[in-house]
């Protein structure tokens, strides 16, 4: 109907309009005698010059207030005001005709009656008209959306999404057979195995995810509509939208952890405290993905004092912005005390600066966590990652056990098991020294936390996969076997923060990461899930290629947790205690010098010996050749010059 109307010439929009008028203002002043006289069908022949009046008088004012020259879609006051002055003229002159015609027994309230009828007629006509039109024009530009889930949370997004412009729920879906086949708010409740056909019915290419209950239920939904090329989106608390204080423009696509449907384990009060409440607590590496999100999770444990160290001034300065943004936001709340901050801006590499700090600082705790941990980039900067990664880390324990720190925790990777690379080589190193100078050790206890690939950290697969499926791709996926661990950067901090609350001295705890993710599937998920087809010889018309790069130097297909795989369990059931053996200081220290002296004179065949010789279950040769740094990795062609 807007379209057909549209299609009409301007001229005859006004003659449809003037014609709608010439029916409404008779039509009103008979209504205005049937209401006066109280009869359906009153005997008003022989006021016939009234009807003549009120049209031959209304039009033309209509016309000179430039009523006829209004779009009615965009009709406003100026119209109405045009239609107000119209039909008053237009009563005044059905008040004046009987007298002048001295038509007798003409109602003296008619007039009156009338002009209300004639505003309401012509002014509701247009209105109607206008709110037709925009109704049909909302229908169709708004996308239509299918929910999944028809309780509660369901049925107040359809009615938030009915007041809105953006999106128009065809349908539901849900697994409750009690509820299917029913109609809901006047949306048809669908079984989930019916959604392939209700996809190529509609035009919905996005199904809104509102249900409860807990992570798992949400994993399943997702892993069901992850086999379908439909964007799939979760809404956020529904009595946040409700009362307005999120809107529906926060609907977020599924991320990883809703792939994953983890189930975080609450954390033990006792364990979470005890090493962090009212001690004076150092994080190095502070502006890091997993330093940060220690440093924010110490704050709200109201430490005395929090140091934050780190060689990055942008980082550093993030970091400390952002902890006094929220100690600020929340400092009327008892959980966030005003706990004192301190930047330091250095590496853990300054020996000097690191005995300062902590002879200034009385620190007691230390979360290690600054590290080089880019695989491919270690690779072709060996001897920064390894003073870096395994010397920081030296450094760093040295000067607290110089200055009575208490704890000491390294954050270590699942790559420094059986290592293929210079960095997990280097972090297995980092753990190795810790382990020895437990041993020389009398009042600092070293402990090393292992886990694997946290979830948004820079640099991450994640992220990446995330910005080539919105560029249009291709995704790129190194191989078609290769699998990771992944765990949530805030779950990853907690359960940092109480392991070292159990450690004894040289421990190494391994943080149960689940099962691990096969990274293929997982592109596979991210691409349906944001509505994509994969592209590929059996759907050459697909949306997103996924190429295959093969494995980076250094990278391995599967990652491991454990050496030896002799484990024991601790108080916290996703926190494992291992048994990794170690070389003793007075071995490890002579071996260390040397390694020192080959970093400080580039002599990488002599750092390839070593890490290979200190390293246990590793094959660096095999992945690594020539240790020398690689002058291909970036060419640049010199512009020609006449």
């Amino acid at each position: 109907m807007p379209g057909l109307i549209d299609e009409f010439s301007r001229r005859r929009k006004q003659a449809i309009a003037v014609a709608a008028d010439l029916v409404m203002l008779p039509i009103a002043l008979w209504s205005a005698f049937v209401l006066r006289l109280g009869e359906i069908n009153p005997a008003v022949g022989d006021y016939w010059p009234g009807f003549v009046v009120c049209v031959c008088v209304a039009v033309p004012v209509f016309g000179r207030f430039g009523l006829y020259r209004q779009v009615i879609r965009y009709m406003g006051n100026h119209a109405v005001m045009a239609v107000v002055k119209g039909t008053a003229l237009a009563a005044l002159a059905v008040a004046v005709v009987p007298f002048l015609l001295q038509l007798k027994g003409f109602p003296r309230s008619v007039p009156i009656i009338f002009w209300l009828l004639a505003f309401i007629y012509v002014s509701g006509s247009r209105f109607a008209v206008r709110a037709f039109i925009q109704r049909q024009n909302k229908a169709h530009q708004r996308e239509a959306v299918i929910i999944y889930g028809a309780g509660s949370k369901g049925v107040e997004l359809s009615r938030l999404l009915a007041q809105q412009d953006d999106y128009q729920a065809i349908a539901f879906l849900d697994d409750d057979r009690k509820l299917q086949k029913r109609s809901i708010d006047g949306l048809y409740v669908y079984a989930p195995s019916e959604l392939p056909k209700l996809l190529r019915d509609s035009q919905a290419k996005q199904v809104l995810v509102a249900v409860g209950g807990d992570g798992k239920t949400r994993r399943d939904i997702i892993d069901y509509l992850a086999g379908f090329s439909v964007r799939v989106r979760l809404i956020p608390d529904i009595s946040e939208l409700v009362s307005g204080q999120q809107s529906l423009a926060n609907l977020r696509d599924v991320g990883i952890e809703d792939l994953l449907g983890r189930s975080e384990v609450p954390p033990l009060p006792h364990l979470l405290e005890t090493s962090v409440a009212m001690r004076t607590v150092m994080v190095t590496g502070a502006g890091g993905s997993i330093g940060s999100e220690l440093c924010r999770q110490i704050l709200r444990l109201q430490p005395k004092l929090l140091v934050l160290l780190d060689q990055s001034e942008y980082g550093l300065f993030e970091i400390q912005r952002e902890l006094q943004a929220l100690a600020d936001k929340e400092s009327d709340k008892e959980s966030l005390g005003a706990a004192p901050m301190a930047a330091v801006l250095g590496s853990v590499t300054d020996s000097a600066l690191l005995n300062r700090t902590f002879a200034r600082y009385q620190v007691e705790t230390v979360f290690h966590a600054a590290a080089y941990k880019h695989v491919s980039l270690v690779e072709n900067n060996v001897i920064q990652g390894l003073k870096n990664n395994t010397f920081g880390t030296l450094y760093c324990a040295q000067a607290a056990m110089d200055c009575g720190v208490e704890n000491f925790i390294l954050i270590s990777t699942d790559k420094a098991v059986r290592t293929t690379s210079v960095m997990g080589a280097s972090k297995r190193l980092a753990e190795m020294v810790l382990q020895a100078l437990q041993d020389e050790s009398h009042r600092t206890r070293f402990s090393m936390v292992r886990f694997g690939n946290v979830l948004g950290s820079s640099g991450s697969v994640v992220p990446l996969f995330t910005e080539q499926i919105d560029n249009g791709g291709p995704v790129t996926v190194t191989h078609p076997e290769v699998t990771r661990y992944f765990m949530s950067i805030p779950e990853a901090a907690q359960l940092v923060l109480q392991a070292s609350s159990m450690a004894q001295g040289g421990d190494i705890f391994i943080l149960d990461m689940g099962e691990p993710v096969k990274i293929l599937d997982l592109a596979h998920r991210m691409i349906h899930l944001k509505g994509y087809s994969i592209k590929g010889e059996d759907s050459p018309e697909g949306d997103i290629a996924i190429e295959f790069t093969g494995l980076k130097p250094g990278e391995k297909l599967y990652e491991e947790l454990l050496v030896s795989g002799d484990v024991v369990g601790t108080d916290h059931r996703k926190i494992m205690r291992a048994q990794d053996g170690h070389l003793p200081w007075t071995e490890l220290r002579g071996a260390l010098n040397t390694l020192e002296q080959a970093c400080d004179t580039f002599d990488y065949d002599a750092v390839k010996t070593f890490i290979e010789g200190l390293v246990e279950g590793g094959t660096l040769e095999a992945q690594l050749g020539d240790l020398t740094p690689r002058a291909d990795v970036v060419s640049f062609k010199p512009a020609k010059t006449d």
